[in-house]
């Protein structure tokens, strides 16, 4: 009697199929993965829209907003403001701003940047603002968009915080993120400005200092008067390694000269013929001879944008378009 092998074996076909099966898995997940870790939205504490004052009216300000909703403060008395403005000043009892467009060198060499000298009489009226109003990663909006969505009479690009996992992040007294790693920047109810390192100072300690917002990006270019270092191998975001950013690109800086006076710097970049960028090094020194005591980096590239009385002012990207950051620095009556 013959007996017959019952057992199958697969057949060519049916293991290449299994095999690219198994590789659409693996590439689909590192895909998801990805586009998760960098595009994906993730909503993490839902900010009040300052103008509704619609936040939950118990909430802490000065506690941790991992998953909550974190109430700012609502709009400030609706009595008029008398302030005079063109397109590039404005002035009013609270508030002195002045813009100026540079341009230097020429051809190759040529660099456009943009100052705006900002006199307070009350640091409250130096702001921070999430875009879409959210505090998470992957959520953007245009800087002009979260501008007038907040009433700003100025602003720039913050450090886009929702980039990275880390860092220190405290905006309008709420700490939303508690990961100290670099070098950073404090802005103080008192109008001051200092750098500081994450790792040497808790966010407790920062809080009964006064601080108000903290940004986390860098490098610092100024501290007490100096020029940091020469800035020839400064490394940041570890996203996709390490890269240097020492090289000529669009920039954007905040200093301050003295207290509630502040300087801040959008260069444009990356567009022969008309900016070509500054290195660390040009914006340090840039931020020095302004009279700044206290300087710092903030996001630069395509993020770079300054804002003024309801239009841009610089030419991001040199294209004349706006990219999608996570966050503004903004000046409000």
């Amino acid at each position: 009697m013959i007996k017959i092998d019952k057992k199958k074996t697969l057949s060519f076909k049916q293991k290449t199929g299994i095999m690219i099966l198994a590789v659409i898995l693996v590439i689909g997940g590192v895909v998801y993965k990805l586009a998760d870790r960098y595009l994906i939205e993730h909503v993490e504490v839902v900010v009040a829209d300052e103008a509704s004052g619609s936040a939950d009216s118990n909430s802490n300000s000065n506690s941790n907003g991992t998953g909550t909703t974190a109430s700012t403060e609502t709009a400030s008395s609706s009595a008029e403001v008398n302030a005079t403005s063109d397109d590039w000043n404005y002035s009013s009892d609270d508030i002195q701003i002045k813009i100026d467009q540079v341009e230097t060198g020429s051809g190759s060499d040529k660099i456009t940047y943009y100052v705006a000298d900002v006199v307070l009489k009350d640091a409250s009226s130096l702001k921070s603002a999430f875009a879409d109003n959210s505090f998470g990663t992957n959520i953007t909006e245009v800087t002009s968009e979260i501008a007038s969505g907040n009433d700003a009479i100025f602003a720039v690009n913050g450090d886009y915080y929702g980039f990275r996992d880390d860092g220190v992040i405290i905006r309008n007294g709420t700490v939303y993120r508690d990961e100290p790693v670099r070098d950073a920047m404090a802005l103080l109810e008192d109008g001051t400005m200092e750098t500081y390192n994450e790792e040497e100072v808790s966010s407790d300690e920062l809080l009964a200092q006064g601080v108000s917002n903290t940004l986390s990006f860098g490098p610092i270019l100024i501290q007490d008067g100096t020029i940091t270092s020469d800035f020839s191998s400064v490394k940041i975001d570890t996203n996709f390694g390490n890269r240097s950013i020492q090289n000529a690109n669009p920039r954007t800086a905040i200093g301050m000269i003295a207290p509630n006076h502040y300087v801040f710097v959008v260069v444009d970049g990356r567009n022969e013929g008309y900016s070509r960028g500054m290195t660390l090094t040009e914006l340090a020194d840039l931020m020095q001879d302004l009279g700044a005591t206290e300087a710092y980096n903030l996001d630069g590239g395509g993020s770079s944008t300054m804002y003024f009385m309801g239009r841009v002012v610089n030419n991001p990207q040199g294209k004349n378009q706006e990219r999608g950051v996570s966050d503004i620095l903004y000046i409000k009556e």
